[in-house]
């Protein structure tokens, strides 16, 4: 006989324990938990189980790359801030219903992705968390390009991911700095959806592992000005959908 956890005795050829399937419906077998429940089993009690199971759906993190900045040569780009526009855009998105159900807002150090960070954050009455070294690709040795030049170095950059191109940081070492600091985030999170907010770069970087796709900038937001976003599972699973405005996010909610 095997007893359960309300103390009823059951026979043992009327359960079905499996090695590495699902948990069924709380039900202890000599201090072992047990896979699915076999057609066969019948009893009011584990029926009432079934029913009343509740399934907790995957906590999804979603990574939100800042939107419009405006562009000064003369400032370091990590100062730059965002543009009416880019404040009108997050500020839509944090307006929306969207974002319901998320507990922890995390951002990159930059003022631009602060900026965009913070009024989700106040929107959704979260403490923001800030972590520096999600910032952007590093591009100190050249700081500001014109975007044309910009653009190309952009291009060797995913191109060459093991190569520092201009002296920039490469794409191997920033994708594991950002696939790091996502994984950190996340150990030991308990509940609740997740928002990361950062930039197109590193975030691209961050979509190519968890997509288990080599590293290529046809994977990248895009034009446009940033303002994206992809949603992934906080187990670090594959996102669904590649890149996409944050108006499709805003206007889902």
């Amino acid at each position: 006989m095997i007893r359960a956890e309300d103390g009823r005795s059951i026979p043992q050829h009327t359960r079905a324990c499996r090695a590495g399937t699902p948990r069924s419906a709380g039900v202890d077998l000599k201090g072992q938990r047990c896979g699915t429940i076999t057609e066969k089993i019948d009893l009011p009690w584990v029926v009432a189980l079934q029913k009343n199971a509740v399934v907790r759906p995957m906590a999804i993190a979603r990574y939100i790359s800042h939107p419009q900045v405006l562009v000064d040569p003369h400032k370091e780009v990590r100062q730059w801030s965002l543009s009416d526009l880019g404040r009108s855009r997050i500020e839509t998105l944090a307006r929306s219903n969207a974002l319901a159900g998320t507990r922890r807002v995390i951002s990159s150090g930059e003022v631009k992705a602060l900026e965009t960070a913070q009024p989700v954050a106040d929107a959704l009455g979260c403490s923001l968390e800030v972590r520096d070294r999600m910032h952007e690709n590093d591009r100190s040795a050249t700081g500001f390009l014109p975007p044309d030049v910009f653009e190309c170095v952009a291009d060797q950059f995913f191109a060459t991911p093991d190569e520092s191109v201009r002296g920039w940081e490469t794409a191997r070492a920033a994708q594991e700095r950002i696939v790091g600091e996502v994984q950190a985030a996340l150990q030991d999170h308990q509940d609740g959806d997740v928002v990361f907010v950062g930039h197109g770069g590193v975030g691209t970087l961050l979509y190519c592992h968890l997509s288990g796709l080599a590293i290529s900038r046809a994977y990248d937001q895009g034009p446009g000005g940033g303002g994206c976003f992809f949603s992934f599972g906080c187990d670090l699973g594959p996102p669904p959908q590649p890149w996409r405005p944050i108006e499709h996010l805003a206007n889902s909610g």
